[in-house]
């Protein structure tokens, strides 16, 4: 679903990139796994445009000018806003569910009352008895958002408990409570951000090379691919995964996943 969630997922497709002679990086973002901030007094911050700056600098870091980008929910978002802004780091995308990239502006747009309800804990974590709620009991919330969104997955216990790890974070619920009142406008990001806001409030298009996924049975809230199709101007195929594939897909079809990204690699 597109709630809180980690990369983790994607190191199942990993070893098959390493054996296609790819260096895998697959990092967590900020208050996830063992990310940490230098300071208590740095605001806790989960706008959409802070995320990707964070990978842009975790690249810098490495000494890495251009990397294939591919990810789903807040990883495929963070993706689509370096390919769309800073495209010279961008050498291919693959991104689930498409065109995630979005504005507290365009967030105030009412949906029907089916996609509404689909969207049912963004409402709860607008509510101080949401963060509550969130910080008490978000193991439980989140295997409730997985099997919501993946209803045709099976994954036991296990499988969830070493994704649910990376929750266990100091700043996991301060950061998953900004972000999504953020969306909805019920609170400020910082200035310094302000002119990337600007910038992707506009849905810039996508010029580099792109793949598309999506599982034919994700149970999140997810744009049609018709919806996105013309926001990618670059050379461009869409794939939906069958076989019950659902939200998840990085880690319910690692090789689907992992095929897209050679598959983009050689447009």
């Amino acid at each position: 679903m597109d709630g809180p969630t980690t990369f983790t997922a994607m190191s199942m497709f990993a070893p098959l990139l390493a054996s296609a002679g790819y260096r895998a990086i697959i990092p967590y973002l900020r208050g996830y796994g063992m990310t940490r901030f230098l300071s208590s007094e740095t605001f806790r911050n989960g706008q959409q445009s802070v995320i990707a700056v964070d990978i842009i600098a975790l690249m810098d870091a490495l000494k890495i000018e251009r990397a294939i980008l591919a990810g789903y929910d807040w990883g495929a978002r963070t993706a689509d806003i370096i390919a769309a802004l800073w495209p010279e780091r961008c050498k291919a995308l693959v991104s689930v569910s498409g065109y995630l990239i979005g504005s507290p502006e365009a967030n105030k747009s009412p949906l029907l009352p089916q996609a509404e309800l689909e969207w049912w804990y963004q409402f709860y974590f607008a509510t101080e008895r949401g963060k509550l709620g969130y910080e008490k009991y978000r193991h439980d919330f989140n295997k409730l958002i997985w099997q919501l969104a993946s209803p045709q997955w099976h994954f036991d216990d296990a499988t969830f408990d070493r994704s649910a790890a990376a929750f266990n974070n100091p700043d996991h619920v301060q950061i998953v409570i900004h972000n999504y009142r953020w969306r909805l406008g019920l609170a400020e990001g910082e200035s310094k951000y302000d002119e990337i806001e600007k910038r992707l409030a506009i849905a810039p298009a996508i010029a580099v090379p792109t793949i598309t996924l999506e599982g034919e049975a994700n149970g999140a809230p997810h744009p049609d691919a018709s919806t996105y199709a013309r926001k990618f101007s670059g050379k461009y195929a869409h794939r939906i995964i069958k076989g019950g594939v659902g939200h998840n897909l990085p880690q319910e079809a690692p090789r689907e996943f992992a095929k897209a990204v050679v598959e983009v690699d050689g447009y």
